[in-house]
């Protein structure tokens, strides 16, 4: 029963001010998204940069270098079966696309007819006509993606409000249990 006694309790005195660190965050500006969408408009790929997502400049890059690759492969083949398509309708039977015997000679029959041949250039036209159109479309989502990571910036994302995957063996069940986990630090 001595512990009950005033005489052994400690009094400690509350300090009058109480310094809490603070984190210092600069102001968003709401118009850093318009202005990494224009940067991303100008030039594909400086929007990521002016949001600091340098890695996403390649992926950009390679996506757009892509499209215009297959845009210009089918323009290059569109090319070449017009002109051969407009050699035949002239009477002629010397384009890459009729062929020739061993000797050198062309062959009587064509391999491909003038219809396969017009059948090839709505093909590749149609190709061509897809690949730019993609291209454009890769080229409004780089502008898209800088615009709404600029967007994203000015959220929370930091160690204090974190949801983890969490695995643990039950042992009175003899199995496991996957769930998450949501941690809040104050």
């Amino acid at each position: 029963m001595f512990s009950q006694t005033e005489t052994d309790t400690i009094k400690t005195e509350l300090p009058k001010e109480v310094v809490i660190d603070a984190i210092v965050k600069k102001p968003f500006d709401p118009l850093t998204p318009s202005k990494a969408a224009f940067y991303s408009a100008v030039l594909p790929g400086l929007g990521q940069a002016y949001n600091r997502k340098y890695w996403k400049i390649p992926i950009v890059y390679v996506a757009l270098g892509t499209g215009v690759y297959f845009y210009l492969e089918n323009d290059k083949d569109y090319n070449r079966v017009r002109d051969a398509f407009k050699s035949r309708l002239a009477g002629h039977n010397t384009d890459e696309y009729w062929g020739v015997d061993a000797s050198g000679f062309p062959l009587a029959e064509p391999r491909i007819s003038k219809e396969g041949l017009e059948r090839a250039q709505k093909t590749l036209r149609r190709n061509k006509e897809l690949s730019l159109l993609i291209t454009f479309g890769i080229y409004a989502l780089n502008i898209l993606d800088a615009n709404v990571d600029a967007h994203l910036l000015q959220y929370n994302i930091d160690e204090d409000l974190t949801l983890r995957p969490h695995f643990q063996y039950n042992e009175r069940e003899n199995n496991t249990d996957l769930g998450l986990t949501l941690n809040f630090k104050f």
